[in-house]
């Protein structure tokens, strides 16, 4: 029987950069993992032109698109709204879902004669990943028979009970009322019109899938991964001998919980048992120096502030555990790098990590409050620091389920079985994830 040509498909990804992190990092690498599997062009904003062509991707393959001033606009406003770039994330997703259909009807407008003259088999949005956010012409690609693939989708994940403090800090004024977007003009369409919905967490899951059609054609499928060109290939043998070696990275606010890590682990790491490697920068900057200064504890206690990615993994690699007590990640792809360089995490029980992470691979500490969440922590590490063993028997396994499951080109093996579920040319593809939302299909 001969072989099925490639699926010509149309990528959407509005957010494609990869000079740039979280979403923008995450339509790139997914689209350029795609090349390998599928016939693809991208249709991106303008504005990621030219770091896309630097980065080598086939020009004959972009199309960009220029939004630039709507999309200025809405940042602008967003940014003034929010007090600074890296606050009130559910004003700036309100905002952006102002300008991206915008985007949307430009694209139709450049590639309306090419999809209706059917060069595409399908068609694929995988930025914005907001399942909040409607697509303007998911009705016209299923008046004209070209299947639409949305997703991986997360966002919106609650505040954990207990934290409403910490969100006003982070200025989430626009969360208390987020429930409102299931009236956005458009947007309950666009998840009846899709042909399939990728959902990345269970929140999101349970979210979208609200009829037994969308139950059908929806499935769960993480979207963080890792490039295995960034990251060794060999895993780390620890040293038994040697204290147990932490580490964290993240933004230094206090939802991240890096105060509450460095609180845990201050009797490790006054009795000389552990060291701490707490990567990333930020308003609790100061008052961590400070804890550091008051409790002695500088030669064990390391905050070198941001580290670029690229050199991110080769100071990974010296650590035991990855230390995530952040209460509130949609994602968690930080956990997957750490997985993917050996590191056994102990992460806070709630939302996007806590799926990533076979219970075999790390430990997952329980709360309902900052107290109980520092308070596992510290007795979570005391555990592992008198039991190495067990620390580098999950790291061991961490590594190969991340590498199994969760590198870029595995990724896009995974979303290629998609297409051909869509396409009728496979079976519904079943995936090896620690985690399946309840009632999947």
């Amino acid at each position: 029987m001969p072989e099925l040509k490639q699926p010509r498909v149309l990528v959407i990804a509005e957010a494609a950069n990869p000079r740039l992190t979280s979403v923008a990092l995450i339509g790139y690498s997914l689209t350029h993992a795609l090349l390998d599997v599928v016939d693809l062009e991208l249709a991106t904003e303008l504005r990621n032109k030219d770091s896309i062509l630097e980065a080598g991707f086939p020009p004959e393959r972009l199309l960009p698109v220029d939004n630039r001033r709507m999309q200025g606009m809405a940042f602008k406003v967003a940014k003034f709204l929010r007090g600074g770039e890296s606050l009130g994330w559910t004003i700036y997703s309100a905002f952006y879902n102002v300008a991206y259909p915008v985007f949307e009807r430009k694209l139709w407008r450049q590639l309306e004669p090419r999809l209706k003259g059917g060069e595409f088999d399908l068609v694929h949005r995988v930025t914005p990943l907001s399942p909040t956010t409607a697509s303007p012409i998911a009705k016209r690609l299923k008046a004209i028979g070209v299947p639409l693939v949305i997703g991986p989708m997360n966002g919106g994940v609650p505040w954990p009970a207990g934290f409403d403090a910490i969100r006003r800090q982070e200025k989430e004024w626009l969360s208390y009322v987020r429930g409102l977007y299931k009236y956005t003009p458009g947007l309950q369409g666009t998840r009846d019109r899709a042909s399939a919905l990728l959902l990345a967490s269970g929140h999101t899951y349970r979210e979208v899938v609200s009829t037994s059609e969308r139950h059908a054609k929806a499935i769960y499928l993480p979207e963080n991964a890792i490039d295995p060109d960034r990251f060794p290939l060999d895993s780390v043998q620890r040293d038994p001998s040697k204290k147990l070696r932490l580490a964290f990275v993240g933004r230094l606010v206090p939802y991240k919980g890096a105060v509450t890590l460095l609180e845990a682990a201050l009797p490790l790491l006054k009795s000389g048992c552990a060291q701490l490697d707490i990567i990333g920068d930020g308003a609790e900057m100061g008052r961590l120096r400070a804890m550091v200064a008051e409790h002695h504890v500088e030669e064990v206690v390391q905050l070198p502030g941001w580290i670029a990615h690229e050199q991110l993994h080769a100071r990974l690699r010296q650590s035991d555990v990855f230390a995530f007590p952040s209460v509130r990640e949609f994602g968690g792809g930080v956990v997957l790098e750490a997985m993917a360089l050996g590191l056994a995490p102990v992460i806070a029980d709630y939302a996007g990590p806590t799926e990533l992470l076979p219970d075999d691979c790390g430990w997952r500490v329980p709360f309902d409050s900052m107290d109980t969440l520092r308070a596992g922590f510290a007795q979570q590490l005391e555990k592992l620091a008198n039991d190495p063993a067990s620390v580098q028997a999950a790291g061991e396994r961490a590594f190969k389920f991340a590498r199994a499951n969760f590198t870029w080109p595995a990724k896009a093996q995974q979303i290629r079985q998609v297409y051909d579920w869509v396409l009728k040319r496979g079976p519904r593809p079943e995936f090896n994830f620690a985690f399946k939302p309840e009632g999947e299909a």
